[in-house]
């Protein structure tokens, strides 16, 4: 069930977020926009946690697809 696509959430509108990226439903998509307009631009996938509503699990799901700037997402070492 992989017929999600790269999506980059630093320039995604909440419409595109929500279609491209598992688990993530309309509202939680604007939310990932509402976050990344008061706090900048998300610098990993590992930013998305700070979003409510968005776990682990749903992070996994989607690390694949997830883009930021049009590079995969990358886990970093902090």
């Amino acid at each position: 069930m992989a017929w999600a696509g790269p999506v980059d959430i630093n320039k995604a509108d909440a419409a595109t977020i929500a279609k491209e990226l598992q688990g993530i439903g309309l509202s939680r998509a604007q939310a990932i926009v509402d976050y990344r307009s008061k706090n900048g631009a998300y610098k990993s996938a590992e930013d998305l946690r700070k979003v409510k509503g968005i776990g682990a699990k749903t992070l996994e799901l989607n690390r694949a697809n997830i883009r930021v700037d049009g590079a995969a997402a990358a886990k970093k070492a902090e």
